[in-house]
């Protein structure tokens, strides 16, 4: 094969060490950023937390130039927010003004966008160290467990113990039973020739287990069992005991008609025993398990003030940062030392730690204030008032690139009086109306809440119903439409909505 050289023209984007700790930077949520910059807080003595109040001498940072801090704006200012080098004006005794001509502003261009965007790590991931130290060491009991408890505190055979122990394996976190007793009779070696009947009792026997209701087959068995726990004096417990026993199929199927000829109640009675059957627990095991709660952190509050809506960043999760002036000023401008190369380069990182964060911060306002001038129904009227809005709109309104605007909005959230919405909520695809105009689909799904809340409990409202009142009101959504979006919101269908009064 023959070497040849050749020339070739091409283009292709470069990213900056500091372009790339923007990017991150900028799809971290509240939570991560917390704790991002605690992180930076301990590994560069240069950063520091700016007070309040402190002294204003030779070595400290201009208060108004050297912390990043943007914690208040209101929907006019937040488009016109400084953008020049906020860290760049500080005085020192020590080192004078030289020593920033040795600092450039950018590190060296030294990787490619490809090398670093396609291998992002995701946005929350980090080494196991970060962990929480009592989420890593604390276990919470979980459903096997209680039941597993309670099955050392009873005497059974070595062969009835071990039927328990599988039949518990077999319970699902709902705490019915998973498999088919046949199923975990053939499970046993043949040698021990235990019998099905030997499975059923060790089953009764867990089925006394609290919570009431566990290990049941089904849920017609965990119900019943519930009821039999009740005090046999309480009312409408033995009519409730005909209705699930006898009639559950029709029960499932609200044919409230056929309940009321079956049990001979009239429809007042049968409401009251429906009350009672409501009142159990469908998913006994649901209440034992890992709990995994995620906390929100609004990223921004919005409130109005003055007849007009203010967008102010949340102050407890941006905390203003400064440069230690202290340790600036140790630096000495022709000093080649370990030491003072040491600080050089912590002050470099500070610095474009500062922009950085900055950067972030006004980017988040500039696209929060622009999606609350464009939703300001929405906030003055709620849900049904929400016009149609994608990412394109916001990108052309400030100037960004759409995927800067799905990171922005990504797990960020925005405190409203009408509650706290991810930044994602406000977006939404359109539906035409009869004259011409857009409805949100956002608006569309609040609509099709609204009647279904609204609608007579005896006679729901029938997708195609939903369809036909939405057309009447020029919005022209098929009635298949309207089934995606009320099951988008766990909204049963009309025969299942169907109760008594």
């Amino acid at each position: 094969m023959k070497q040849s050289l050749q020339l070739k023209v091409g283009q292709s984007l470069t990213m900056t060490p500091q372009l790339q700790q923007a990017i991150r930077l900028l799809q971290l949520s509240a939570l991560e950023m917390q704790q991002e910059i605690q992180q930076v807080l301990e590994s560069n003595p240069m950063l520091e937390m700016a007070e309040d109040e402190f002294d204003d001498d030779d070595t400290a940072l201009s208060e108004d130039a050297d912390y990043a801090d943007a914690t208040t704006s209101s929907t006019d200012a937040a488009g016109d927010a400084a953008s020049g080098d906020q860290d760049a004006d500080w005085d020192s005794s020590s080192a004078g003004d030289e020593w920033q001509e040795t600092i450039p502003d950018e590190l060296p261009v030294d990787s490619s966008w490809d090398d670093i965007y396609g291998h992002l790590p995701p946005s929350g991931s980090g080494p196991a160290e970060d962990f929480d130290f009592d989420s890593r060491n604390s276990a919470e009991e979980t459903l096997k467990d209680h039941l597993l408890w309670q099955l050392n505190l009873c005497h059974m055979s070595d062969t009835d113990r071990l039927i328990a122990e599988s039949l518990i394996d077999a319970v699902d976190p709902d705490g019915l039973l998973g498999q088919a007793l046949e199923d975990i009779l053939e499970s046993f070696d043949p040698e021990l020739e235990i019998e099905l009947d030997e499975v059923v009792a060790v089953l009764h026997r867990l089925q006394r287990f609290d919570p009431t209701g566990i290990c049941a087959r089904d849920l017609r068995e965990s119900l019943l069992l519930q009821l039999e726990e009740l005090p046999k004096d309480l009312p409408w417990r033995a009519e409730a005991l005909t209705v699930i026993g006898e009639h559950f199929d029709l029960l499932g199927g609200r044919d409230f008609n056929g309940l009321c000829r079956r049990t001979r109640l009239d429809e007042e009675q049968l409401a009251e025993v429906i009350r009672l059957i409501q009142t159990l627990n469908p998913r006994p095991g649901s209440d034992l398990g890992p709990n995994n709660t995620e906390y929100v952190v609004p990223d921004v509050f919005v409130r109005k003030h003055n007849q007009r809506w203010v967008v102010e960043l949340n102050g407890e999760t941006m905390p203003r940062l400064r440069i230690n002036g202290t340790y600036a000023g140790l630096i000495r401008r022709a000093d080649s030392s370990s030491d003072n190369q040491f600080l050089k380069d912590n002050l470099q990182e500070a610095r474009w730690f500062l922009k950085s964060l900055q950067s972030r911060n006004e980017t988040l306002l500039k696209v929060v204030t622009k999606i609350v001038e464009h939703q300001r129904a929405f906030l003055e009227y709620g849900p049904e008032a929400m016009k149609p809005l994608v990412l394109h709109d916001i990108a052309d309104a400030i100037g960004m690139h759409e995927s800067t605007i799905s990171r922005v909005t990504t797990r960020k959230y925005m405190h409203t009086p009408r509650g706290v919405f991810e930044l994602k909520y406000f977006f939404s695809s359109h539906v035409g109306t009869a004259t011409g105009g857009e409805v949100s689909s956002t608006a569309i799904r609040a609509l099709i809440r609204k009647l279904t809340e609204e609608e007579d409990p005896r006679k729901p409202l029938s997708d195609s119903r939903i369809a036909q009142i939405l057309g009447k009101q020029d919005i022209q959504v098929a009635r298949r439409t309207i089934a995606k979006y009320r099951e988008s919101m766990s909204i049963p269908p009309s025969n299942e909505r169907k109760r008594l009064v």
